[in-house]
């Protein structure tokens, strides 16, 4: 089975005014999953932009041609980490990407940006 990417916008303010001077959001989501135990198959990516930026903090769930792609947005480092690490192994342990909904977390079910078609798809 391919590899999952859990691939995090480490520039994401999420609201925080432009002259911010902290660390932003994004960065702190994503050192807050890398210090997580994520699953065996599932590796951590730190990417500049996403993108999203009204929809920040923004992360993707991908894993090879055949899986489906997910966007997700408006996450942060305090409330959702579990949830994602959840998400993240439910999501590889697909052979398609579609994790069935009630199997989802609730921020997968409710703040899914984008919904992407895998590269490939096999016939029957």
């Amino acid at each position: 089975m391919a590899e999952v990417t859990l691939t995090v916008c480490t520039t994401c303010r999420a609201g925080a005014p432009t002259d911010d001077t902290g660390q932003r959001a994004g960065a702190l989501l994503f050192d807050a999953l890398n210090a997580e135990n994520l699953p065996e198959n599932v590796q951590l990516r730190p990417v500049e932009c996403l993108s999203a930026c009204s929809r920040g903090c923004s992360m993707v769930l991908s894993g090879g041609p055949e899986r489906w792609t997910y966007v997700y947005g408006d996450l942060n480092a305090t409330e959702h980490v579990e949830d994602i690490v959840k998400g993240a192994a439910a999501y590889a342990a697909t052979q398609d990407g579609i994790v069935p909904w009630r199997e989802r977390p609730v921020i997968f079910r409710k703040q899914s940006v984008a919904r992407i078609p895998p590269q490939e798809t096999s016939h029957d």
